[in-house]
């Protein structure tokens, strides 16, 4: 195995010696600081990953990888366990290269106590004591009308008596007015069972899970019974809860027309921060919402920022699982799995919906998550946590005479390899600054053979006219990695969308900057904040589209060169590349590494091939 040069000798003899087992991994910089803190269901597959060849890997990684010179290994039982060691290690150790979430922590909590008689109380701090905890609850208003209603149609205590059966044996307490208007049932004294009150916290707790509509055809039966029995006056007083709860259940926000349980998440993100919101909703009505804060975010993509969520959430709130989750981003097979597995919940569906009802409820969500992250990003930018509007947007307005300041610029390299492969790759900038996940690739298909203007306009029309024009927000700036006919094509087919979004042209040759239907260029000076930032587009976008390149080549070279040895399928030839990384790294491969990933008889073959050659 070929490793990177940055790997101490320290570090390579740990590389060689790593369990194949779950567990959790950390690594250390020179001064023995954890600096990162990771979960792998194969630590030796994931940790030797770091260490092979590091163009695939994001800045915010190579700069990790840079500076380790230690790692630690800790083997556990399971996936599961190895997510929560490592967000307990996380939260201890507040490594720097780790993504960082943070609950926030204003909300209040409604808490069920852990005793014989339990009472309801109010929280804003979550312990491991036993204790059922439900919310947070993201509006007051909202937390007073449950605790009403709780303490109007069930009679709990609200005393701080501790009472043991022993202590209710020897006669210690009496009742207090509360008994005799009522509102208790005088456990104190024994006067009800604890099978009975425990049976009420049941009930109760029901109803904090949003289950209204099975409690009240449960108390309806009760109230039934009673009534057959001659018992009026329980049948009454369950008459009045019935009808405390339907008033409950009449002000809960309908948001389904079905009434399944779900979770709905969602992640809005500005350059280094996030915000992630679930909507918590159970038989059709929104229980209520959960927001989650992100940073250190830059380099990741959405989909780790919304499985680190799930995680997190479910984490923390093990209780109330619902029947399906939908979601923004698709999660692979091993995300799914690992979130069912930390729910004890196997049959959880996970579903990103498109259309309909379904796709108004995440797009709900997502729309709380960006209103709440830029309420947060004001917050950052009152206390000087954040930086004002970049120098070279400003420079960039006034050179090109916009009527706005280009906050959002994208840009476009339309490319091919050896006359095939004809791709068109779009970076995006916001603030002067990548935003990655609006990053979008397109592989042509409208034409044959090389014309580039062809490219260009499928490309554009591809962008903002139809799904993606719904779903990423139109630019204020187009950049074409290109010349004069470049954005005269780009500009004629904005057009024709009907959008007037200014476009303009970078030439590599000279670093001129081309405007449509104008014939001379413009020339900026070498050293301007404007000049730095178009070209710093222009070389994304150029970066984004070599690897698009090279990803469509590497799966050409999979189903000619591996999938030709006899027993390799395309399944087994990606699972090879994953691992080792390149197909050059497989051919450096001993049949010993080989078998890491596929059978003896695989190896064999694998090795025997390379060998001929």
């Amino acid at each position: 195995m070929h490793h990177s040069p940055v790997a101490t000798d320290a570090v390579l003899k740990k590389l060689d010696s790593l369990p194949t087992a779950p567990g959790v991994y950390q690594f250390k910089n020179s001064n023995g600081t954890v600096i990162y803190v990771g979960k792998a269901k194969n630590i030796r597959s994931r940790v030797r990953s770091y260490f092979r060849s590091n163009h695939q890997h994001s800045g915010k990684t190579k700069v990790l990888v840079n500076h380790i010179r230690d790692l630690e290994v800790i083997i556990t039982s399971s996936e599961v366990e190895a997510l929560i060691l490592e967000n307990n290690l996380i939260k201890d150790l507040k490594p720097r290269y780790n993504i960082n979430l943070k609950d926030d922590k204003t909300y209040p909590y409604v808490v069920i106590t852990n005793e014989p008689f339990p009472r309801i109380l109010i929280t804003r701090q979550v312990r491991r004591d036993g204790a059922t905890y439900f919310g947070p609850y993201t509006e007051a208003r909202q937390l007073r009308s449950v605790i009403d209603l709780i303490s109007t149609i069930f009679p709990l205590r609200d005393c701080k008596l501790k009472l043991t059966q022993e202590n209710i044996e020897a006669r210690k307490f009496t009742v207090c007015l509360n008994y005799h208007i009522h509102k208790c049932k005088g456990p104190c004294e024994g006067l009800i069972r604890e099978e009975e009150y425990q049976h009420m916290i049941g009930e109760i707790t029901q109803l904090l899970k949003g289950r209204t509509s099975q409690l009240i055809r449960s108390l309806t039966e009760q109230m039934h019974e009673h009534a057959q029995l001659l018992r009026f006056e329980e049948a009454a007083e369950l008459k009045l809860q019935i009808d405390g709860l339907k008033k409950y259940a009449d002000r809960q926000k309908v948001v389904s027309a079905d009434t399944m349980d779900r979770d709905v998440f969602a992640v809005a993100r500005e350059d280094d921060d996030a915000c992630g919101v679930v909507f918590k909703i159970r038989e059709g009505k929104l229980l209520g919402s959960q927001r989650m804060y992100f940073s250190n975010v830059r380099d990741e993509d959405d989909t780790i920022l919304i499985t680190r969520f799930l995680e997190k959430y479910y984490l923390e709130t093990p209780d109330s699982i619902p029947s399906e989750i939908f979601l923004q981003h698709e999660l692979d097979t091993d995300e799914q799995d690992a979130i069912r597995a930390l729910t004890r919940t196997p049959r959880l569906r996970f579903t990103r919906p498109r259309i309909g009802e379904k796709a108004k409820l995440v797009s709900m969500c997502a729309e709380n998550a960006r209103h709440h992250l830029a309420e947060y990003l004001i917050q950052k930018l009152k206390r000087g946590e954040l930086s004002r509007k970049s120098p070279a947007l400003e420079a960039l307005q006034q050179t090109l005479h916009l009527d706005r300041t280009p906050e959002r610029i994208e840009c476009f390299d339309n490319s091919h390899f050896q006359g095939s492969d004809y791709t068109s790759s779009m970076v995006c900038f916001v603030n002067a600054r990548p935003r990655k996940s609006d990053y979008r690739k397109f592989k042509l298909r409208s034409f044959e053979g090389s014309d580039d203007y062809a490219a260009m306009r499928e490309a554009v029309t591809r962008r903002y006219q139809g799904s993606l024009s719904e779903q990423l927000p139109l630019p204020d700036l187009i950049v074409i990695d290109g010349g004069k006919g470049q954005v005269n094509t780009a500009w004629q087919t904005l057009q024709e969308l009907g959008l007037e979004i200014p476009v303009i042209g970078l030439a590599k040759r000279l670093e001129e900057i081309f405007l449509p239907n104008t014939r001379d260029p413009y020339n900026l000076p070498r050293t301007s904040p404007a000049l730095k930032l178009l070209q710093n587009l222009r070389d994304e976008a150029h970066r984004f589209a070599i690897t698009y390149h090279r990803t469509l080549r590497t799966k050409r070279t999979i189903r000619t060169e591996l999938t030709s040895i006899t027993g390799i399928g395309e399944k087994t030839a990606m699972k090879l590349l994953d691992h080792f990384g390149s197909i050059e790294q497989i051919t450096r491969a001993t049949e010993e590494d080989l078998c890491q990933v596929t059978t003896k008889n695989n190896a064999r073959a694998i090795r025997r091939y390379f060998d001929s050659r």
